[in-house]
C-alpha cells in the first residue's frame, strides 16, 4: 500500500517514513503544504498522514482541498495541536482520525490498520489473481489452496501492484512508482531482481513477462 506523508519536521518525518517502510508501506513524503494537495492528486494513495503546522499552507486548508476535490482517501492527522477544539475542527473537516504528538510508532501503525479496516474505506482488501491470493493486512500470499508465503516489503509492494490490476500489463516505470518512494534511487535491474525473488518463493507461472512491455498476473475466470 502507498501512503502519502505530509510533514515538515525532518526528524519526525524521517522516523515515520522509516517505520512505515519497515511495515511494508511504500511512502511518498511531502514537506510543504502548498504542494500537498497536488501530491494527493497525482497518485492513488491508500492513506494520507497529515501534519497541521505546515509551511505555506496550513494542514486544515490542505484537508479542505483534498475533500473539496472529492477524494475520499482516509486522512489521519498527526499534530502537536492537542486542544479539543483543534480535534473537533480536524475531524469535522474530514479527517478519519487524529493523533497528537508525541506518539508511539506502534500506536500510529495500529491506528492506520484500524482506519484501513473500515468497510467504507476498503470494502475488499484481499487481492486475487488466477493462482494467487494476497492479504495486505497480513502481507501473506497464498498459492492455490496450499502454501502461504511471507514477503519482504518490496516484494509485497510489487506483487500488490500487479494483483491490484490482474490481466493488465504494468510497465517497469509503473512498478517502480509503486515500489519506491519519490526521490529514491532505483537500480536499473531492481524490478527484475524483485521478480526473481518472488518467483523463487512462489514458483514459476504466476507472473508473466510480456517482452518489451512489462509484467502481469492473470485475472480469475
Amino acid at each position: 500500500m502507498r501512503v502519502l506523508l505530509i510533514e515538515d519536521d525532518p526528524m519526525i518525518g524521517a522516523a515515520v517514513e522509516a517505520s512505515l517502510k519497515d511495515a511494508a508501506y511504500a511512502v511518498d513524503w511531502i514537506r510543504d503544504g502548498a504542494l500537498a494537495a497536488l501530491a494527493a492528486e497525482s497518485e492513488s494513495y491508500a492513506l494520507i498522514l497529515l501534519d497541521l503546522g505546515l509551511p505555506r499552507r496550513d494542514g486544515l486548508a490542505v484537508l479542505a482541498d483534498i475533500r473539496g476535490a472529492g477524494h475520499n482517501v482516509p486522512v489521519l492527522i498527526l499534530t502537536a495541536r492537542d486542544a479539543v477544539d483543534d480535534r473537533i475542527r480536524g475531524l469535522d473537516g474530514g479527517a478519519d482520525d487524529y493523533l497528537t504528538k508525541p506518539f508511539a510508532m506502534s500506536e500510529l501503525l495500529a491506528r492506520m490498520r484500524a482506519v484501513l479496516r473500515r468497510p467504507s474505506v476498503t470494502p475488499d482488501l484481499v487481492l486475487r489473481s488466477a493462482t494467487l491470493t494476497l492479504d495486505p493486512a497480513t502481507r501473506v500470499v497464498s498459492v492455490g489452496e496450499e502454501a502461504k508465503v511471507r514477503l519482504s516489503r518490496r516484494e509485497f509492494a510489487l506483487l500488490e501492484a500487479l494483483m491490484a490490476r490482474p490481466g493488465t500489463i504494468l510497465s517497469r516505470a509503473q512498478l517502480e512508482a509503486h515500489v519506491y518512494g519519490w526521490g529514491e534511487e532505483v537500480e536499473s535491474n531492481a524490478i527484475e531482481f524483485l521478480l526473481h525473488a518472488l518467483r523463487k518463493k512462489l514458483g514459476t507461472g504466476h507472473i508473466k513477462n510480456v517482452r518489451g512491455v512489462g509484467w502481469m498476473v492473470s485475472a480469475r475466470d
